[in-house]
């Protein structure tokens, strides 16, 4: 085990992974920005380093600095968390490079993954299903591009191969606008992530958003940790979050769960990953692979009693994996409300100082947040000040539990979405389960304030 691990993010996940170092009796080095000073994780280190000023692109972002923490720290291991540099293929490289032990998969992996038409060639290969569409990358020949969009069927999506968080994306529906979309997303997928290649996907109308947890060591071995729904989005970004899925059918789990450790073996994944999929009409549809731990991960430890930040830590250290498939039992039921610092309504951000922080408790609640009365939430970051997560014996039970812990919760200084999501908790479709991926952005066009 490591003596010592650098935590190269901030906010609650940063909070997360400090507490697994304490209970694996390893020292966790904070990094933190010069708007970050106040945070509670920096607060609590042994030891922290201030990286750089409060913009990400000079401290979370800036390779540089984050290794040049780790070495003046004498620390083993880098742990990124989610978002930032967790999924930087040269980031994993340059940390092992200069000696350090990357905490997530190789750069291999995260390369193969990274790039969307590679993560589905690589997904077919497996066997696992994947949406219907164009081999690879698009041609530039109109001609082609239009026979691929005929045999897929309209409508269709034009995708960046380098794309993610629901940017890149254009829905065609006639033939008419083909040509002139996938030149448009090539331009923006080559401004925006440096990489033009674009691919095309027949368009799912209704689909739910259905994610499984897999975890591997470097011995090929793997599991897979039941799934998750991440259908409540709006504009791609998941808000709610729930385990295991309502309404899918066990056998359905188990065997695209079964087709996910395949493809972790064959390509020699190591550490946590999420394999998220389209469900729709009974069928499973593969669109992506997030290569770190995911801000949903509460979710899934609720109900199968697994902690996924300790065990990547303790496969990145080079031990196998302390348990197999059979050992995994899916128990209750999980919620997450994810509390973002904005309005209610009109969703901008509401930075500030937090004048009063209650947060809930009670049986089967957890708060992971970073915040605390009199802490100041800078405008430079992601707007998540924290999550709610409820477990309950039944999805009924989990449901009174989040309402209950929701009337309890108490943010006052800035304005936050808890008042968005106590009326979700009533909703009587969201209570009644299997919600698709445009119900929520529908159900708010409806809504009155």
């Amino acid at each position: 085990m490591f003596k010592k691990i650098l935590v190269a993010n901030r906010g609650e996940i940063a909070l997360r992974i400090q507490r697994a170092c304490r209970e694996l009796g390893v020292q966790a080095v904070m990094v933190y920005s010069e708007a970050d000073r106040e945070a509670k994780y920096v607060k609590l280190a042994e030891e922290a380093v201030c990286i750089g000023p409060g913009p990400s692109a000079l401290s979370y972002l800036n390779m540089p600095a984050i290794i040049s923490a780790a070495e003046v720290t004498d620390a083993e291991a880098i742990h990124p968390g989610y978002g930032f540099l967790s999924e930087n293929a040269d980031f994993a490289e340059r940390v092992e490079q200069s000696g350090f032990q990357f905490i997530g998969p190789t750069p291999e992996s995260i390369r193969m993954m990274g790039d969307k038409v590679s993560a589905k060639q690589a997904m077919i290969r497996a066997g696992v299903p994947c949406v219907p569409g164009s081999e690879g990358e698009l041609p530039d020949d109109p001609a082609q591009i239009r026979r691929i969009a005929k045999t897929i069927g309209y409508p269709v999506i034009i995708k960046a191969a380098g794309g993610g968080g629901g940017r890149g994306m254009r829905v065609v529906h006639t033939e008419a606008a083909l040509v002139n979309a996938v030149q448009m997303t090539k331009a923006e997928a080559g401004a925006a992530f440096g990489n033009p290649a674009v691919y095309m996907e027949k368009f799912l109308q209704n689909p739910r958003h259905i994610e499984i947890q897999v975890l591997a060591d470097k011995f090929r071995n793997a599991v897979y940790l039941g799934e998750r729904d991440c259908s409540m989005q709006r504009r791609h970004q998941k808000i709610i979050e729930e385990a295991p899925a309502p309404g899918i059918l066990r056998k359905l789990i188990e065997k695209v769960g079964e087709r996910c450790v395949a493809a972790c073996k064959k390509m020699g994944y190591r550490g946590a990953g999420t394999f998220e999929f389209l469900y729709e009409n009974g069928e499973f549809y593969f669109i992506e692979m997030n290569t770190r731990v995911q801000v949903e991960h509460p979710v899934t430890e609720m109900v199968t009693g697994i902690d996924i930040v300790k065990t990547q830590i303790l496969v990145a250290a080079g031990g196998k994996l302390p348990f197999i498939q059979r050992d995994i039992e899916i128990h209750g039921h999980a919620i997450e409300c994810r509390l973002n610092a904005e309005d209610p309504y009109k969703f901008t951000p509401s930075p500030g100082r937090i004048t009063m922080w209650h947060a809930p408790g009670g049986p089967g609640v957890r708060v992971d947040s970073h915040v605390y009365t009199n802490y100041f939430v800078p405008p430079n970051y992601d707007s998540m000040v924290g999550k709610i997560i409820v477990h309950g014996d039944t999805r009924e039970q989990a449901l009174a539990r989040m309402r209950t812990a929701l009337a309890e919760t108490l943010v006052e200084g800035i304005l936050t979405n808890i008042p968005l999501h106590r009326e979700l908790m009533a909703d009587a479709k969201f209570m009644a389960g299997g919600t698709n991926i445009h119900y929520l952005e529908e159900w708010m066009a409806r809504r009155t304030r």
